[in-house]
């Protein structure tokens, strides 16, 4: 009887616990509910994803370590169906390779000390991840051809592809292939000033005049899932467009993920913007979509060598 007595008590004070927590989570990221079902549910959603925290911590074995952050009442289901978006379109029936110089990388690089990564940017609840990746890796190349930097770098339109890219869904998800061929096909891509990002799907309003960047091609990086022809790319020609699988990204608060932390079934794209292989455990150093809050200052480090999280599997760039 007594322990039954110590489970109960137990379990009110566990309980006590959480909702304190949950309501001072609620005043950090200003989160108000409509009903006292829905923050009920948000609660037990909350609770549920602090034992998923406490688990994936556990398992961490030094690798990438997790935490609450303002996506924690939402259910993982939840989350990659609103903060992803990869869905993969037809295969090129030629993937067109990068012509990589026949050099030796250094052993860490970063576009980031280069001045040619524009500020994180925030996809919001839209799952136009594939259109962020496209757009980066568009205003990096430009940067790089047109010896610009981030200071002096318009930044470009991702609402403008969520928009006007037919072949896609908006923020229902596509891939960077062909956010690429829609820039080609259009001759360009407005500045994010002129084509303001909205998170929602909205009839196309791409104005020719405003064009601050054009392509005219892309090109795969890899053959293989060749993660030292993806170092050679990123070094020597720039910061790749990347798809990858962020199913257990959502509370990622910093580290190294490793290959064991993630699986490979891609749902989400991104963009490589350096790696360092000089330390216990090299790794890529990835730039997110989903605001600067989240990760390392909106960055995630992966495990360099393991495909881990499925980076090696579709790493674009495009061509000025």
């Amino acid at each position: 009887m007594k322990f039954f007595a110590f489970v109960l008590l137990f379990s009110l004070v566990f309980c006590s616990e959480i909702e304190s927590e949950f309501s001072k989570w609620t005043q950090t990221y200003n989160k108000a509910y409509a009903t006292d079902e829905e923050y009920q549910y948000r609660l037990a959603v909350f609770a549920s994803n602090i034992d998923l925290i406490d688990q994936l911590n556990a398992e961490s074995n030094g690798g990438a370590t997790f935490g609450i952050n303002e996506f924690s009442d939402l259910s993982p289901e939840e989350f990659v169906s609103i903060y992803n978006g990869f869905i993969a379109g037809p295969e090129d029936a030629e993937r067109p390779q990068l012509d990589l110089p026949n050099v030796a990388a250094p052993d860490s690089f970063s576009w980031i000390t280069e001045s040619k990564v524009t500020a994180v940017k925030n996809q919001a609840q839209c799952g136009s991840c594939w259109a962020f990746s496209a757009t980066e890796n568009i205003e990096s190349v430009w940067m790089i051809a047109k010896n610009l930097t981030e200071s002096n770098m318009k930044p470009l339109a991702p609402q403008q592809i969520v928009d006007c890219d037919k072949t896609d869904g908006g923020c229902n998800g596509g891939w960077p292939h062909s956010a690429y061929q829609y820039v080609i096909n259009s001759h360009g891509q407005d500045t994010e000033a002129s084509y303001p990002y909205k998170a929602v799907n909205q009839a196309c309003h791409f104005l020719a005049a405003d064009v601050e960047a054009t392509i005219s091609s892309y090109k795969y990086a890899t053959t293989n899932r060749n993660e030292d022809q993806m170092k050679t790319a990123t070094a020597s020609v720039a910061p790749l467009s990347i798809c990858v699988d962020a199913s257990k990204w959502q509370s990622y608060k910093s580290g190294v993920m490793t290959a064991t932390q993630c699986g490979t079934s891609l749902d989400h794209c991104v963009q490589i913007v350096g790696y360092d292989t000089t330390g216990s455990t090299p790794y890529w150093n990835v730039r997110n979509s989903w605001g600067a809050s989240w990760g390392e200052k909106g960055f995630i480090r992966l495990a360099y060598g393991h495909n881990t999280c499925g980076l090696a599997q579709e790493a674009t760039t495009a061509v000025v």
